[in-house]
């Protein structure tokens, strides 16, 4: 049986086709041969299926089925229909084989792991850009706060003030609104929770604001939080021109736990 799998999974292997983008795909002509099958209208039946299967899970059939170059063949006078299928699609294709076959119900192990495998790959790539997102706006958030410092805005009370107004103009809502809309504990900050495009506002709104507040030389905290503020409305405004609008953005997973099992995790490889 172990030879058999590893026979399976080279086969797989061998015919991935991968582009300059490392985008990876197949040909359904080639999968079809590792199957075994024989004609391409049973196979092109068992892509129909998954077509459907594609579509009922509310996903772009033409993303995941692309239509491949269609070949002439020397021995027979019907052109040869071909797809590029990505590793999801062939995951689909798997369920709608006939897994009385071993070498077929390998298959379908072998594309349901990869594809596990591939989305949990994506879902810590999500995580990572949003916690470089995160450190960022720390920087961004420690740099205006040395800013206004000098212009008036020097007690912790004031700054949070002003970090507010940003919130409020951003979400149209205060601070606690948003944190009990959200379900989000009292003493957290709002970011720990934040999406990437959140995040990357946000800090867009305080590069903007810090440069303002040192182009016009702009001092007292009217005319600081009066600043923050009209940053703070452009930016809500360009978002919501793009169908995004801040206060109905789900909160996501907790950054700080995200960093503990990131933690755990490196010492168990270690």
């Amino acid at each position: 049986m172990a030879d058999i799998t590893t026979e399976v999974q080279k086969s797989f292997e061998d015919i991935k086709i991968v582009d300059e983008t490392w985008f990876e795909f197949w040909s359904a002509r080639e999968l079809m041969n590792s199957l075994w099958y024989t004609k391409w209208q049973k196979f092109e039946w068992v892509i129909e299926k998954a077509k459907e299967s594609c579509k009922n899970s509310w996903m772009k059939i033409d993303e995941h089925f692309l239509p491949g170059p269609v070949k002439t063949s020397l021995l027979w006078w019907r052109p040869k229909e071909d797809y590029f299928l990505t590793r999801y699609a062939c995951y689909l294709i798997a369920q709608n084989w006939d897994s009385r076959k071993v070498e077929i119900s390998l298959a379908q192990t072998y594309f349901a792991s990869q594809t596990r495998k591939q989305e949990i790959q994506e879902e810590r790539l999500k995580e990572d850009k949003r916690l470089e997102a995160r450190a960022k706006l720390k920087v961004s958030e420690n740099k205006i706060e040395r800013t206004v410092y000098t212009r008036w805005i020097s007690e912790p009370k004031d700054f949070a003030s002003f970090k507010n107004k940003k919130i409020e103009t951003l979400y149209n809502m205060s601070t606690k609104v948003l944190k009990a809309k959200r379900k989000i504990p009292e003493k957290r900050a709002l970011a720990d929770f934040d999406s990437e495009v959140e995040l990357k506002a946000k800090d867009f709104i305080y590069a903007m604001t810090d440069h303002n507040i040192k182009e016009n030389n702009i001092t007292w905290k009217q005319n600081l939080e009066k600043e923050l503020v009209s940053n703070a409305k452009e930016t809500r405004k360009t978002m919501i021109s793009r169908g995004i609008v801040p206060e109905n953005i789900k909160p996501q997973e907790d950054l700080k736990g995200i960093e503990k099992r990131r933690e755990k995790e490196s010492k168990k490889l270690k």
